[in-house]
């Protein structure tokens, strides 16, 4: 604690109001990033839009304040959506809740034994070839959002099977809020990602064509994210439906593998941002503050959170000074969902599909790859 205590003085020295605008910048910034990959890894996870601003929003305030450098940005990402889904559909919401919850504790107990330093000796090669398995089950996962269709199954490849006998229709006008949302990704000027993500623009663009196309909801043939709660503690939360330690036995194989992938990811987030950033990160610290947030966020109706590499590069290139940059991205998405939920809940789910599917292609390290297969 007492450790804590310096550093954070060390982070605040010479704190102005120049050093607040510059945080309060990168927090819009890092928000804009944040806000379709919020609703998006929501929905993926086989929970709600609503589940993923929750994540990002609990995730950014108490992860952020209590993390182990000044620049972490923790919240859903895409590698824990691809392990939740086959969670939930096995266990539904609830199944998913108790098991971070458990993985908070993991994560917590981690921190405490200083697990954490046993990461660096991770061979390279195994990093790259499980983000390239979790690429290939985000974009398999969105088939069905991608395409309007309708599966059955608990993972993506049984889903997959399924269109034998289910057959595959897909629905021309979901296909063209997909394909409109990736063509916008992919051709989108890399000179201006920095200031408005192409994540966002495209899903603006989807939404504004989808209240042209079908100004009505009801009468839409298109799947949209629906109604988005204005609260920051869900319906369907541990607070209001309680916890059976009853079914901890069952839940703890699924919250390890939580546990496991979102030290992993925090820490080789933090340990890359660090070179960015000029900043060493305190993984002993970090795992503390996952733990301590995991415990959290299912309580409040939340998904499993982990440090996430898209958006906490944004907010160092943003010039993001202190862990309260991660703050102001929460504040920022508390308003939106105010203040834009009406807006948010026509969200084309083929478009936040398009999203993913982008997302997970660049999520391979294709170089590394590369120089894998050529040896």
């Amino acid at each position: 604690m007492k450790q804590f205590i310096f550093d954070l003085k060390r982070e605040f020295h010479g704190y102005n109001v120049s050093t607040l605008l510059q945080d309060l910048m990168a927090g819009l910034t890092v928000a804009a990033v944040a806000l379709p990959l919020a609703l998006a890894f929501g929905v993926s996870s086989g929970a709600d839009a609503a589940a993923g601003m929750i994540t990002a929003i609990a995730a950014g305030i108490i992860i952020g304040l209590l993390s182990g450098a000044s620049y972490q940005i923790s919240g859903p990402t895409g590698a824990m959506a691809a392990i939740l889904i086959s969670l939930s559909s096995k266990y539904g919401l609830h199944g998913v809740l108790t098991a971070g919850l458990l993985s908070g504790i993991l994560l917590l107990i981690m921190g405490l034994l200083k697990v954490g330093k046993l990461v660096s000796f991770i061979p390279v090669p195994v990093i790259t070839g499980f983000t390239s398995g979790i690429a290939i089950i985000i974009a398999l996962g969105q088939v069905d959002n991608f395409f309007g269709t309708t599966s059955e199954g608990e993972n993506a490849l049984a889903k997959l099977w399924s269109y034998t006998s289910l057959g595959f229709h897909p629905d021309k006008m979901a296909l063209l809020f997909g394909i409109l949302s990736i063509a916008i990704m992919i051709l989108y000027p890399k000179k201006w990602s920095n200031y408005l993500p192409s994540s966002l623009i495209a899903i603006i663009v989807a939404v504004i064509l989808n209240f042209i196309l079908n100004p009505i909801a009801s009468s839409s043939s298109v799947s949209e994210v629906g109604a988005i709660p204005q609260k920051l503690i869900s319906d369907q939360s541990l607070l209001f439906t309680g916890v059976d330690f009853k079914d901890f036995y069952t839940f703890i194989g699924p919250a390890f593998s939580i546990a496991a992938l979102g030290m992993i990811e925090s820490l080789l987030c933090g340990a890359s941002a660090g070179l960015m950033k000029g900043e060493r990160l305190n993984s002993t610290r970090e795992l503390i503050a996952q733990g301590i947030g995991n415990i959290i966020i299912p309580l409040l109706g939340g998904i499993p959170a982990t440090a996430a590499i898209a958006r906490t590069s944004v907010v160092i290139k943003s010039g993001g000074r202190t862990r309260l940059a991660s703050v102001f991205h929460s504040i920022t998405l508390i308003l939106s969902m105010f203040l834009l939920g009406g807006i948010m809940s026509r969200i084309p789910l083929s478009a936040l599909a398009g999203v993913l599917m982008v997302t997970a292609w660049r999520m391979n390290d294709w170089a590394a790859i590369r120089q894998l297969f050529s040896k």
